[in-house]
């Protein structure tokens, strides 16, 4: 069983005794009890089991009491803290003063023995401190003991959870980086000062001959990989081959590629996470693994031009399913882009849904659009689109085949069908690499997005003299008239997978409309996720200390530890500000 960080709960109390103090024991501890229930009942980990929680052995009322909670936390493996208090309590001697774990007071609104000044009082010393913290005050005044938790703390208390827990769960792990910078790209530039004084990762670096290596001396479970080619046999349909047919690969050519990516499927994830088989097989060291949360394949170019690529390893591992049935996506970037890797992680880790890793390649007008089609686009498209597409890592499960209520999703792994698998792979051909672009060949996934999904695109860049910054859009997936769709899909590579992506627009700045919103993108690569959940990668990057550059999630939803306030007024300045003035959370 994974040893997953758990949510520490501190039901704070006024300490003063003979009379105070005991009449608010059951309310406090009752908030503590609740909120934890909450959060076991909404909130699961990346293997589908609930999160768990550790709530202090008694309510915490003085400085001893204080400790003895931090003591317990660190035994447990706390990795984020919530305090709750119907009432005033003392706030300097009952603060969570751990500079590590992300914080969160809620104050119960109530009149009797508001929470909300214990909730005024202990945000102040935290900023003065330097301890950032969130607060989080219900709207409505409720009644001393009402255990009804609605639905504005709720929102608040779940979002700082599924941002704290992603803080916590990245802490400790790797990035793995296997081979090196691929095609200049940035992004596979790994910066280990970025992982190690933002993250709390480490990074580790295989060069690409392991793969090699471990393909030429058959260094992987022979009995999974004979199981996971009759698999891939099966269900991975392979598509028409686009090439000039003075390059077309020869039957057995073929069928040899198809052999070394699934090979190489394995032994990529055997890097990762290691393999106890193993070490039956002789090889202890190997075993082990590197210990890594996401991972990036060079691939382009000494990789590809003369071995197959690894778009079906990358676009498998990242998807909710392989021969061994449904299980939990593993990140890996194609082209060892880190950065769209983190991306991709930050996502993973808010929804427990798989990444779609696409190039944000082209802005397409409707007079553009209407120019190469005849057909001009209307409804969500009307003001036009972006196109993403990647030869590399987009997950299967992007395809839009898993439905609910009739409508096109992205699931956590637990909760796919078998039915919604198979729906996911009939939908997906491999064709023949284009050997233009992989003289090595391989195989390349491709499928067509649905629409009308709810998405959010991100990405994080580094800049000189700034250092980290994130950027993101909510928007949807759209669909086209499939003869327009085959004439711009085809106008790139019709070998790869697409997605049509529409971002919510505001008519100002970055978002003025959907060409700012290209035209500000601060990269070639994008992560896109399910759901908009802009506000809880805004609350992500501010624990982090990592400023939002570009975002269109709006002001009410946006939610920031409280020291953010005392920067200024314009919110996206005092983000800048504030996360200048505290630094990288490990430094």
């Amino acid at each position: 069983m994974n040893n997953y960080p758990k949510i520490g709960i501190r039901p704070i109390i006024d300490g003063r005794l003979g009379g105070i103090r005991e009449s608010l024991e059951e309310t406090t501890m009752n908030m503590a009890q609740d909120v934890a229930a909450l959060f076991q009942s909404e909130l699961r980990y990346p293997d589908g089991s609930p999160v768990q929680c550790v709530i202090a052995d008694t309510c915490i009322g003085g400085v001893r009491e204080a400790a003895d909670c931090a003591q317990k936390f660190e035994a447990e493996n706390v990795g984020v803290s919530l305090s709750v208090t119907p009432c005033w309590c003392y706030g300097s001697e009952t603060m969570d003063m751990n500079p590590l774990l992300p914080k969160a007071i809620w104050g119960f609104n109530g009149t009797e023995r508001p929470g909300a000044v214990y909730l005024a009082a202990t945000l102040a010393a935290h900023n003065q401190k330097g301890l950032p913290a969130f607060g989080i005050y219900g709207e409505d005044v409720q009644d001393m003991g009402d255990r009804f938790i609605p639905d504005d703390v709720k929102e608040k208390l779940l979002s700082f959870a599924r941002a704290g827990l992603a803080v916590a769960i990245m802490r400790g792990k790797s990035y793995l980086a296997i081979g090196s910078v691929s095609m200049g790209i940035v992004g596979s530039i790994v910066d280990a000062d970025f992982f190690q004084n933002y993250l709390g990762m480490r990074n580790e670096y295989v060069d690409s001959s392991e793969v090699l290596r471990r393909i030429q001396l058959n260094l992987f479970d022979q009995d999974e990989y004979e199981r996971a080619l009759a698999w891939t046999k099966k269900y991975c349909k392979e598509g028409e081959d686009f090439n000039q047919s003075h390059k077309v690969k020869s039957r057995a050519e073929k069928d040899n590629d198809w052999e070394f990516v699934v090979k190489m499927t394995l032994i990529i994830r055997d890097l990762m996470i290691g393999n106890k088989k193993l070490k039956d097989m002789g090889y202890a060291e190997e075993a082990h693994g590197h210990h890594a949360l996401v991972s990036g394949f060079q691939g382009q170019r000494q990789w590809t031009d003369f071995l197959p690529n690894g778009d079906f390893s990358e676009a498998l591992l990242n998807s909710s399913f392989d021969w061994n049935g449904k299980r939990a996506p593993f990140i890996v970037a194609t082209e060892n882009d880190s950065l769209n890797g983190v991306s991709m992680l930050f996502n993973y880790l808010l929804t427990n849904k798989a990444q779609i890793f696409a190039d944000v390649r082209t802005f397409w007008s409707p007079d553009a659009v209407e120019r190469v089609s005849g057909w001009r686009p209307t409804g969500v498209a009307q003001h036009g689109f972006i196109h993403l597409i990647n030869s590399g890592a987009a997950t299967l499960d992007g395809t839009g085949k898993q439905k609910y209520e009739g409508e096109p999703v992205m699931k956590p792994h637990w909760e796919i069908s078998d039915e919604e698998v198979e729906a996911c792979l009939a939908a997906t051909t491999w064709h023949p690499a284009n050997l233009d672009y992989f003289r090595g060949g391989g195989y390349s996934s491709k499928f067509l997005t649905e629409g009308g999904m709810p998405v959010t695109m991100c990405r994080l860049n580094l800049v000189k003299g700034v250092g980290p910054v994130l950027q993101l859009a909510e928007g949807w997936t759209v669909e086209l008239p499939e003869n327009v769709n085959r004439l711009l899909d085809e106008r790139t590579d019709r070998t790869w997978p697409t997605t049509w992506f529409v971002p919510k627009t505001t008519g100002e700045g970055a978002f003025r409309d959907v060409y700012s919103v290209m035209a500000a993108w601060g990269s070639n690569h994008g992560a896109i996720s399910h759901g908009h959940i802009g506000a809880d990668l805004l609350t992500l990057a501010s624990m982090l200390r990592i400023p939002v550059c570009m975002h269109n999630v709006e002001s009410p939803r946006i939610f920031r530890p409280s020291a953010w306030n005392a920067f200024g007024m314009d919110h996206e300045g005092a983000d800048y500000r504030a996360c200048a003035s505290y630094g990288p959370l490990y430094k």
